[in-house]
């Protein structure tokens, strides 16, 4: 079973990923994980704290001579940006953020408290997860990425920077849809059997979970809602050199929640940020009486980072459901089971 916690606070002395279940024999560079940390704090409309944080990991187990040994692996990210303990309280909730329902739900009267948690910044922990997941993912030649579709309602690159720009001197934020992929996922991931075995639920729940995100769907998504089932099925094809195969992909990987071979797509929307620069109307907790949102150091826009998040999400999922089908202690058993079923399935 492959399974990971986090902790860490993102004023806090550093982010604390655990990833259990990778199986002994994978080789690991820092490198790798490092630069997936850096996509994660690009894009254009991204705050200052991208500019103070140079994220980088630690791996403080789990590796000897840079490879897996089968034990959990325990990344560490610190922050920079340190200072929890001197940071002022918080009274006035953020529209749209989790301020008012956290600080009830645990009897909170600084909002702080709530924030350091549920602040996005704990999705570093997420892409040094995914990061790890993706060098074992390219063992098997199955490959993931992202791209943004809009932002603000616009789709040319050049307008969406512009909204962005207005959302900067309007002193808001805005939103978007991003689109992430995994190709080369085999046919036969996940499973029909049980809800919670099914690989688009699996796949809902992590991106769904990622900060900020409102929607997804899974190849055509909301697209099936306006179609007559003739215009929308994909149909079944079989060659000798090919095996079974579509010429479109509707359906955007997954049949009755499992793999059926084509590329996985899915799509999420992004909503704008919830700290404004020029807040919305709020209410203070301990006065209770009218009073502006607080004002945290926040993006304007993290419609590009939160694709690279969705893509760690991706694949944690799937190395998964590769663990599960092919399970085994090593790398080099769970490969030799894994052509053996390819070569099964292709006949």
């Amino acid at each position: 079973m492959l399974r990971y916690l986090s902790a860490g606070e993102s004023h806090g002395k550093a982010i604390l990923a655990i990833l259990e279940g990778m199986p002994a024999g994978l080789k690991v560079e820092v490198a790798r994980i490092n630069q997936e940390l850096r996509r994660r704090q690009s894009g254009f409309g991204r705050g200052k704290r991208m500019e103070m944080e140079k994220d980088r990991v630690e791996i403080l187990s789990g590796l000897k001579a840079a490879k897996t040994l089968g034990s959990p692996i325990a990344l560490l990210i610190k922050n920079k940006d340190f200072k929890i303990e001197q940071l002022p309280k918080v009274n006035s909730p953020r529209p749209g953020h989790a301020d008012l329902a956290g600080a009830l739900k645990y009897g909170f009267t600084d909002i702080r408290n709530v924030l350091e948690r549920a602040s996005a910044r704990s999705t570093v922990a997420t892409v040094a997860i995914g990061a790890v997941c993706k060098i074992f993912l390219d063992e098997f030649r199955i490959k993931i990425s992202s791209r943004v579709l809009t932002v603000g309602g616009e789709t040319k690159r050049r307008a969406m920077q512009k909204k962005i720009k207005e959302a900067i001197l309007k002193k808001d934020t805005v939103g978007g849809i991003f689109e992430v992929v995994a190709k080369g996922v085999p046919c036969g991931l996940g499973s029909y059997v049980h809800p919670d075995r099914r690989l688009d639920s699996r796949l809902a729940k992590e991106i769904i979970a990622i900060p900020g995100i409102k929607a997804i769907e899974i190849g055509l998504g909301f697209g099936y809602a306006k179609s007559f089932g003739s215009e929308v099925h994909d149909e079944i094809f079989y060659n000798k050199t090919k095996g079974y195969f579509r010429k479109t992909n509707n359906a955007g990987g997954i049949e009755g929640g499992v793999s059926n071979g084509e590329d996985i797509i899915i799509r999420a929307c992004m909503k704008p940020i919830s700290t404004l620069l020029n807040p919305l109307k709020s209410v203070n907790i301990l006065s209770k009486k009218p009073h502006p949102a607080s004002v945290e150091r926040s993006d304007i826009c993290v419609v590009e980072a939160a694709g690279v998040i969705a893509e760690s999400c991706l694949a944690f999922c799937i190395a998964e459901a590769i663990l599960e089908k092919f399970g085994a202690d090593t790398l080099s058993e769970i490969k030799h089971a894994y052509q053996f079923y390819l070569q099964r399935i292709k006949k």
